[in-house]
């Protein structure tokens, strides 16, 4: 019979982080990781005059329907990314272009 030892065991994070390794998946679920920060951060006002969001390399592409939320949100274009980064746990956002 086998002891189970608290050093056998792999922490899930770090078993993840390995699938995501072998398999290439990481810009995809950076991807999704981003559109979720975006919906979690921003809340159900923004949203619905989001049209598109889309993660490409370190920028981050917001459709939005209202031009003058647009504009009021390019004001407080280093605030959002500071904001969503910080709720993504790493500096994977470094531009924020509005479209």
């Amino acid at each position: 019979m086998r002891k189970n030892k608290k050093d056998d065991f792999l922490n899930m994070s770090e078993a993840l982080n390995d699938f995501k390794a072998q398999n290439k998946l990481q810009k995809g679920f950076a991807r999704v990781d981003v559109e979720t920060a975006w919906k979690e951060v921003m809340g159900n006002g923004i949203m619905t005059y989001t049209t598109q969001i889309k993660y490409s390399g370190t920028t981050l592409f917001i459709s939005l329907s209202s031009s003058v939320l647009r504009e009021e949100l390019l004001y407080g274009r280093t605030k959002i990314m500071e904001n969503l980064n910080k709720h993504l746990g790493s500096n994977m956002i470094e531009k924020l272009v509005l479209r």
